[in-house]
């Protein structure tokens, strides 16, 4: 059996390799929701599958469903008797939006105090590289069977996974699943992420006219589309920020204080800007519903004409409480929009997506072995129980396909990584804690 100090020395002479087998599968255009990269989305799987392959697992295949995106499965035996950890990640990458933004080229791997820039360098290639890590510090030594999943389309809302888990159930059923797709508390602070909001995007289209008519003839007496549509979401929060949707839940959170400093860094916001709800900021961004709107479809301010707007559309994005289901709060959801449609206007409303909420029971052998690893990997420094405001709806698909099993939903990133932004960047010195974490948390479970 290798003692800590055995893993930790292994794992620092695993990290140079590691890091640029990163760095080449950062330089993959993974972008799953680009159809013109579809091609680079397959040719990441096949690298992948090929870094797995080096590590003689016993099977390696790369799956799909449906004319899906790839996946890989891998599997590699441990001693007789021992569990089975399912390590997972995904292989795809958000899109870089405007290349202006950035301060390096996103698909070019870039080294600037103390962190690794590029699309993907951190969400979340940087998990198949801490997956890659522990593999190479056990070797032939591997205290538990392992199998790798590494998803091709979890930046797409995983929609063909589902299928893969049913089609593939054998070679994927483990006794605890570990998914790398999360945070860690902050620098120095590491995390187990034990409750996540769910999400319901909607399209909402206000018609006021059959078309459009001239502004000075008719208005005053015709209300126009925007004016229609604005009141409409105008109405989805109160004068103090809080969503103002009837019937939606909320839960209370953990009593943990996020710096003030650190929520304006972080989020961006402009000198000045004031919060918005009641609460805590952690309730605000963990257990209480969230509703933003994120597309408008409407004329152009430039070369707009003295034209009353007939129809215009808004994309809601509304996320959920972890203890809120999909079909309440899209029911609360489509009765608010209905019933506060103004002057008679005429309302559509189109269901985009929705993702589930998780809330894990972090409690037994499996999480404590998690807090053993984790606070030997951060050298003191014991995890906190996180909440995330975001969704990952996949976990739910875990948990439905295999009830029996542990999922620890773990982290490479950090408050500072910007995933889905510019400029995404991977602490160096973190990621070989969350490497080390990994790899003796497989350790304590061989022990189970």
């Amino acid at each position: 059996m290798l003692t800590a100090d055995d893993i930790r020395a292994r794992v620092a002479d695993a990290l140079p390799s590691v890091r640029r087998d990163l760095e080449d599968l950062v330089r993959i255009e993974s972008v799953s929701a680009d159809p013109e990269r579809v091609g680079e989305v397959h040719r990441c799987a096949e690298a992948v599958a090929q870094l797995l392959g080096a590590q003689d697992f016993d099977t390696v295949d790369i799956v799909t469903v449906d004319g899906g995106l790839p996946a890989v499965i891998a599997r590699k035996a441990g001693p007789k008797d021992a569990p089975t950890v399912l390590l997972y990640a995904h292989h795809d990458v958000q899109p870089v939006n405007d290349h202006a933004d950035w301060n390096s080229p996103p698909f070019e791997p870039t080294a600037r105090e103390g962190r690794l820039y590029g699309r993907g360098a951190a969400d979340d290639k940087a998990g198949i590289a801490a997956h890659l890590g522990t593999l190479q510090a056990y070797g032939d030594d591997l205290p538990v069977s392992v199998i790798v999943f590494i998803e091709g389309e979890e930046e797409i809302g995983s929609p063909t996974l589902a299928k893969l888990l049913a089609n593939h159930r054998e070679l994927l059923e483990a006794d605890v699943i570990v998914i790398t797709d999360s945070s860690n508390w902050d620098i120095g602070v590491p995390a187990l992420t034990t409750s996540l909001r769910g999400l319901v995007r909607l399209d909402v289209e206000v018609r006021t006219l059959t078309h459009g008519v001239h502004s000075g003839g008719w208005g005053g007496l015709v209300p126009d589309a925007l004016i229609a549509l604005s009141r409409v979401i105008a109405s989805l929060h109160d004068d103090r920020g809080n969503v103002a949707i009837r019937g939606l839940r909320s839960s209370t959170a953990a009593d943990i204080d996020i710096p003030e400093e650190r929520l304006r860094a972080a989020s961006g916001a402009v000198p000045g800007l004031e919060w918005i709800g009641d609460g805590s900021a952690v309730e605000k961004l963990w257990t209480r519903p969230a509703l933003s709107i994120t597309g408008l479809d409407a004329p152009r301010v430039e070369g707009a004409s003295n034209t009353l707007v007939p129809v215009a559309r808004a994309r809601i994005s509304l996320r959920i409480a972890p203890t809120d289901t999909i079909e309440n709060a899209l029911a609360c959801l489509t009765r608010h929009l209905d019933e506060n449609a103004p002057w008679g206007a005429a309302l559509a409303h189109t269901v985009v997506d929705t993702g589930e909420p998780a809330r894990m029971d972090s409690a037994g052998p499996v999480y404590e072995a998690a807090r053993v690893a984790l606070t030997t990997a951060w050298d003191g420094t014991p995890p906190l129980d996180m909440g995330v405001g975001g969704s990952i709806p996949f976990i739910a698909e875990f948990r439905r396909a295999f009830p029996r099993a542990t999922v620890l939903v773990t982290g490479v990133e950090d408050p500072g990584t910007r995933a889905h932004g510019a400029n995404e960047g991977l602490h160096l010195a973190e990621f070989e804690r969350a490497v080390l974490a990994q790899a003796l948390l497989l350790n304590q479970l061989g022990d189970l």
